[in-house]
């Protein structure tokens, strides 16, 4: 246990991104956060207005994610405990807004599961919903961890 609160009593840089625990999330928060941007943008978008906001929170997650590895892989944070800080309010922020695209985004699926005329919408919805939930539990993740770092500084 020492050996791990040792490890996230600082903020990484460079390759150490890929190594740390919270940091080695990012990955795959971009590669799961892309996919339900990419199968959402995929299909009929209708009903407009609860796959619109799937599509908002996807976008400005990946964005931010890919920004916030960035800023962390180039060492800009100068490991100082309000980066630390920041890092869990983010990954907070994101929690709350995956899961509150992910929610609609399975209720506008299960409405689709009768129409045969959009099997194929409706199957990749199915995939947006579970990907979208797997996104939601890594920023999840990544927050409560993020937190323990947080507090160890």
């Amino acid at each position: 246990m020492a050996s791990n609160t040792a490890i996230m009593e600082h903020l990484p840089s460079g390759v150490g991104i890929c190594t740390t625990v919270p940091d080695i999330l990012y990955l795959p928060e971009l590669v799961f956060g892309g996919l339900v941007w990419i199968l959402v943008a995929c299909t009929f978008v209708d009903p407009n207005n609860p796959q619109a906001w799937v599509m908002a929170v996807s976008l400005f997650c990946f964005i931010m994610t890919f920004i916030w590895m960035v800023i962390f892989a180039c060492g800009a944070h100068h490991n100082k405990s309000s980066w630390a800080a920041a890092d869990f309010l983010y990954h907070f922020i994101a929690t709350v807004f995956y899961l509150s695209a992910a929610v609609p985004l399975a209720t506008v699926t299960l409405d689709l599961r009768d129409d045969d005329e959009r099997e194929q919408d409706y199957r990749l919805d199915i995939s947006a919903v579970v990907f979208s939930y797997v996104a939601t539990l890594l920023y999840f993740v990544h927050t409560i961890l993020s937190a323990m770092r947080w507090k160890s500084f």
